[in-house]
């Protein structure tokens, strides 16, 4: 894609206008900015004075901040920051964000003239993308983004002051993205003030030493239509005729996921429009992640809400605060990659909502598994093994299409032969599929799903993708007390995906027709829980 066609995909989304082909300030903003950038706003109102320049320059007066904004504003860095702390903003870090908005338009110039200069660095990446720059990726469009740390900045910066135009935003199921309904009220409660403590305290961080690391924003499509490129959409048949290996199950029953020390995809609990209510008075895992390591707001921007079949990665962001009970700075010691992302890799996915009896069903069985899935696939590296099978003699793959699915019984035997003896070396080729993922109770709490079903189709999704591992943080919840135990005895089995799947299928069977009311571990071992269950005779049989 061409550098004009890139700006003007997300140029309407921008708060900057066009002259000779490139972004720019009115000059009205222009004067607001240097007036932030001497120091001389130093109170709430004015400087929500000067929001209301900024946006008036821009003819943003059209489109209404939230009612509660400028009182917001007021109540926070008038009356809950200290003197100290407001002293700090006001002659220190407002000035810094004044600055570097000044400086937006270059640095998104630079930014198209040369996205990311390391680009070539990551393993087969770049075979797969067109391009790297910042545009909005639309639904059903595979694409990657890479931001510098200081462009993320100044795009913070914008939703800071309440800058980006909303109305084509709707328009094209984008999230919300200015912090005007991140703000207190009269009767606000702790964990609105931890939110904004945490976006504050990221602010002070840039203002004193910008970042000079990458982030990259991948929207990850698993076509429901064949092509050359991509893993297409799994069927049933796909899952039930699997031969892969489960992988390792770890279980953790206290701890946080963005605590891992192993360097392993983190889930994000995600709504469909990323981010959830990270920038309202929404409080659930997603939102707080956000708060932790705000740079994942900037993906709000350009990434439209998600499709059934579709997933984001997010990989880089620097963590900026120990936990949501915002408790003072926290230094982000993750290894940096060869392109200058941290470490960090996000999975967003997103659940079914409230799905009652409804998940129980095949249909959204599957669904909640190819989401899973698309999160935890490596789609570039699967291209490589579907290579190594070619090479071995196979010619079809377990990553066919979910159309492609009438192998011979031979034929699939071979491949995965082929499968359980290529894992290892597949694994040294591609450093990014080589890590595990942690996750844990992801669709349930808020979204009401059955944490037994969720946490088998998870670690059926990530044995799938070739993960070596799932780390799986429990939280506590009684439901998972004895998941330890019965993970254990599964894996001593030697199942594959396909045979654990296939129990998940005839349990959710039993449980839509009223057969069985408990859960599905126990159902499934028995023995465990003290007496006999559905389970028994098949596991006497195993």
């Amino acid at each position: 894609m061409e550098r004009r066609e890139e700006l003007s995909s997300i140029l309407p989304y921008l708060p900057l206008v066009m002259r000779s082909s490139s972004p720019f300030w009115p000059s009205q903003a222009v004067e607001t900015l240097r007036e932030l950038g001497t120091g001389r706003v130093n109170s709430a109102h004015h400087f929500f004075v000067a929001i209301s320049d900024l946006r008036n320059s821009l003819s943003l007066s059209s489109e209404p901040l939230a009612p509660s904004a400028s009182h917001g504003y007021a109540l926070f860095f008038d009356e809950v920051m200290s003197r100290d702390e407001s002293r700090q903003w006001f002659q220190e870090v407002l000035p810094a964000l004044g600055n570097l908005l000044l400086r937006f338009p270059s640095l998104l110039e630079t930014h198209y003239q040369n996205p990311n200069p390391n680009i070539m660095a990551i393993d087969g990446e770049e075979d797969m993308l067109t391009s790297t720059a910042l545009r909005l990726l639309d639904s059903q469009q595979p694409g990657i983004v890479f931001l510098s740390q200081e462009l993320i900045a100044a795009l913070l910066a914008c939703s800071l002051f309440c800058l980006f135009p909303v109305n084509e935003r709707r328009l094209k199921r984008l999230p919300a993205i200015n912090f005007d309904g991140l703000t207190l009220y009269d009767n606000y409660n702790r964990k609105q003030e931890n939110k904004i403590w945490c976006i504050v305290h990221y602010f002070q961080r840039i203002s004193c030493e910008m970042p000079k690391g990458v982030v990259s924003f991948e929207r990850k499509v698993l076509p429901f239509e064949n092509d050359s490129i991509h893993i297409s959409y799994p069927d049933a048949n796909f899952w039930s005729t699997s031969d892969i290996p489960l992988c390792n199950f770890e279980v953790h029953s206290s701890g946080l996921i963005e605590d891992q020390s192993s360097g392993a995809v983190e889930v994000d609990f995600a709504n469909k429009y990323l981010g959830g209510g990270a920038l309202g008075g929404g409080c659930v895992q997603e939102e707080i992640r956000f708060m932790v390591s705000p740079e994942l707001i900037a993906g709000m921007l350009f990434l439209p809400a998600m499709a059934e079949n579709e997933a984001i990665e997010i990989v880089g962001v620097e963590r900026y605060a120990s936990s949501f009970r915002f408790s003072g700075d926290y230094v982000d010691e993750r290894e940096v990659d060869t392109i200058g992302r941290r470490k960090t890799r996000i999975a967003a996915i997103d659940a079914l909502c409230e799905p009652g009896m409804r998940q129980y069903r095949a249909k959204f069985l599957l669904r909640e598994i190819n989401k899973a899935f698309c999160g935890f696939l490596n789609q570039c590296t699967c291209q490589q093994y579907q290579k190594i099978l070619q090479e071995n003699g196979c010619s079809s793959s377990p990553f066919d299409a979910a159309t492609s699915t009438s192998m011979e019984s031979s034929e699939e035997k071979n491949s995965n032969h082929i499968i359980r003896n290529s894992q290892n070396n597949f694994h040294r080729m591609d450093q990014g599929n080589n890590i595990g993922v942690a996750t844990g109770n992801w669709g349930c709490g808020a979204f009401g799903g059955d944490p037994e079903v969720k946490t088998i189709i998870q670690w059926l999704a990530a044995s799938q993708a070739l993960r070596p591992f799932i780390a799986y943080y429990t939280f506590g919840l009684e439901a998972l007390q004895n998941l330890d135990e019965v993970t254990h005895w599964i894996s001593s089995q030697r199942w594959t995906v396909g045979d654990l799947w296939n129990m998940l299928i005839e349990y959710s069977t039993n449980k839509l027709k009223g057969e069985t009311n408990i859960g599905f571990l126990q159902w499934l071992l028995p023995s465990i829980y003290g007496h006999g269950g559905a389970g028994t005779d098949l596991l006497n049989l195993a």
